[in-house]
């Protein structure tokens, strides 16, 4: 008895993980491509950053360049929960976080610092 118990929780296990590991993956990569953030209204006026997500072994990685930047920079952080993809980085000097939320196939909305509106345009 105690060996069927145990091959059941191993089963249900394996087929758990096999359920939710496609499903975990495939809402990372929605943020997977080129895309470009326009921060509204900061104090120097509104801002464009070019920002680039990959997902590699269900981990997502950010980079995004700074105004006049020749190459990209790496972010510190990225995390995608759902249709959230949270970010921190460091731009101008400044830690910000980053916070985008999905609305279609090609936009997503959300804020820096929670204080400034940002709208991302999936970079076609």
């Amino acid at each position: 008895m105690k060996l069927l118990l145990t091959s059941f929780a191993l089963l249900l296990t394996l087929f758990g993980t096999s359920m939710s590991s496609p499903e975990v993956a495939a809402r990372a990569t929605y943020f997977d491509g080129k895309w470009e953030v326009l921060i509204k209204e900061t104090p120097q006026g509104d801002a464009v950053i070019p920002m680039r997500f990959e997902t590699a072994d269900g981990k997502t990685t950010g980079y995004f360049k700074e105004a006049g930047a020749e190459t990209e920079s790496k972010m510190s952080s990225v995390a995608v929960t759902g249709d959230v993809l949270n970010a921190a980085f460091n731009i101008s000097g400044y830690d910000v976080t980053l916070d985008l939320k999905k609305v279609d196939e090609d936009f997503s909305t959300g804020s820096l610092m929670g204080m400034f509106t940002a709208e991302a345009k999936r970079v076609k």
